[in-house]
């Protein structure tokens, strides 16, 4: 584990700033790895029908767009949350 509070020189006092900073990245690191997860479980359980060796053309094209219409999806909820945050910060 890490030590929060070492190399501030802050008499042991904790850096809320360098603490948020660190829960922002793993919450980005964790939204990526479950976006990533969620994409590839319904995209590959829509595309591929019989499992083998390689992708045929009509299932690389699948996942291709599945792919992208899941991106497209993920990123307008995510302005749409973010777009909500900022307006009930400021309301605070």
């Amino acid at each position: 584990g890490s030590d929060f509070g070492s190399g501030g020189g802050g008499g042991g006092k904790l850096d809320p700033g360098l603490i948020m900073e660190q829960v922002k990245v793993q919450i980005a690191v964790a939204n990526a790895q479950e976006l990533l997860q969620r994409m590839t479980d319904k995209c590959f359980r829509k595309c591929i029908g019989k499992p083998g060796g390689a992708l045929d053309n009509s299932e690389q094209k699948c996942i291709a767009m599945c792919m992208d219409r899941y991106m497209d999806a993920w990123n307008t909820v995510s302005r749409a949350y973010n777009s909500r945050l900022q307006r009930e910060r400021a309301n605070m």
